[in-house]
């Protein structure tokens, strides 16, 4: 299908459910990316109709991680970065506190590389690890990372530079269920049920390992 009917969007996006019929219809990570068009026209605020967007991206003035955008249509992550070049002005793609994409202006320093979740890893015949992270990535790395780590991804080497491990004092975010949003520390891991106990500041939650990003 081409189009989206808007009460069918994802709850991350954040626009009205009420409106137009359609929306666009991302062309890959349905569930958990948000189209450029939504971030560039409704979150960003940088044009008012899908044409104005076409007409950045064919100027060449958005990036995506480093790389120039081709189609409204293309995806953005949890924490994929945006940048404006004309005004020289980049944006973290992160989650609110209430479970819904949002955007956090960061420094340009910041905006060569994301954080990633290893959802799986293999051994090669040459003894390296290929790492399957969470946005679709995969890496060929000597790193020691295990499955539920997350990754710090360098957008110009295209390398995974720095294992970040999932244990007790790791700081995560909860990117799914119910508590959608939350950030915390880990006051313990229950590797039974597969399960952490978060704090979050204002309370206490347990969560899904599979539910939680290290940051």
């Amino acid at each position: 299908m081409k189009h989206l009917k808007r009460h069918a969007i994802p709850k991350v996006w954040a626009i009205p459910r009420k409106g137009k019929t359609f929306v666009v219809r991302p062309n890959s990570n349905l569930e958990n990316g948000v189209p450029m068009l939504i971030v560039l026209r409704d979150m960003l605020k940088m044009a008012q109709n899908r044409k104005e967007v076409k007409n950045a991206l064919h100027n060449k003035n958005i990036l995506l991680n480093g790389k120039y955008v081709k189609d409204v249509k293309n995806a953005a992550t949890l924490f994929d970065v945006v940048t404006n070049i004309p005004a020289k002005k980049n944006y973290r793609i992160d989650l609110t506190g209430n479970g819904k994409f949002g955007l956090e202006e960061i420094k340009e320093s910041e905006a060569g590389m994301k954080i990633s979740k290893v959802v799986n890893k293999k051994v090669l015949k040459n003894k390296m690890m290929q790492l399957n992270l969470s946005d679709g990535r995969n890496f060929t790395t000597d790193l020691k990372c295990s499955v539920g780590d997350s990754v710090l991804v360098n957008f110009k080497s295209k390398k995974a530079d720095k294992c970040i491990p999932l244990k007790e004092k790791a700081k995560v975010i909860v990117f799914a269920g119910k508590h959608a949003g939350k950030k915390g520390e880990i006051e313990s891991i229950n590797a039974e049920r597969k399960m952490a106990s978060i704090n979050s500041g204002s309370d206490k939650i347990n969560v899904l390992l599979k539910q939680l990003m290290v940051i």
